[in-house]
């Protein structure tokens, strides 16, 4: 796989539809919307681009952990 441009989005076998974060030669960080951020090493990452970086990029926002109280 090639480096990616950060807001790219994609598509994982495992994680499902994510954004690319960060990509250089090495690595690519990519955000999923429901496993969180994930680190791949660039050359052995399989995934499918399904769009490309917008102009202004839009941060996912996640679910807020539910935390439970202690009595």
């Amino acid at each position: 796989m090639q480096v990616l441009s950060s807001g790219q989005q994609v598509k994982h076998q495992q994680y499902g539809l994510g954004i690319v974060t960060e990509s250089d030669a090495e690595r690519t960080a990519i955000d999923f919307n429901d496993h969180g951020r994930k680190l791949f090493v660039t050359s052995m990452m399989t995934a499918e681009l399904i769009g490309d970086a917008p102009v202004n990029p839009v941060r996912t926002k996640r679910r807020a952990r539910k935390v439970a109280r202690r009595s």
